[in-house]
């Protein structure tokens, strides 16, 4: 099997993943996902897709991750491995789309309007 070449985006965070068969090891920015994911949360986002699809230690993993912050990093991470398992095997596309692993999350921060101290904080009303 070749490597398998995806992207995963969410908020400002830009994940890139590269599976090959092996034996389950998952390595983002050139360090194990343990030390580079504290949370278990995200660790467990991560490894969501390959556990809906049943196949945990039976791919490799090497994750390019830049941009956003941790929880925005895992979800990038978790739709690219989604979009190669996928690439994979179609077969596993149902069963992903029904976890929601399919869609990517286009939620990101409103911008700030001019006039108001945030995107939809108003000043305080003052009547006399």
């Amino acid at each position: 099997m070749d490597v398998i070449n995806t992207i995963g985006r969410r908020k400002s965070s830009i994940a890139r993943v590269y599976m090959s068969t092996g034996k389950g090891k998952i390595t983002i920015n050139k360090r194990p996902i343990e030390e580079y994911f504290a949370s278990p949360d995200s660790r467990y986002a991560v490894n969501l897709p390959l556990a809906v699809c049943d196949l945990e230690g039976k791919y490799d993993i090497q994750v390019n991750v830049d941009g956003g912050g941790t929880t925005g990093q895992a979800d990038a991470i978790k739709l690219a491995i989604a979009r190669a398992l996928v690439e994979l095997d179609a077969e596993n596309k149902p069963a992903l789309r029904a976890k929601g692993l399919m869609t990517r999350d286009s939620r990101s921060v409103e911008r700030k309007k001019p006039g108001q101290p945030k995107a939809r904080k108003k000043r305080q009303f003052s009547k006399r």
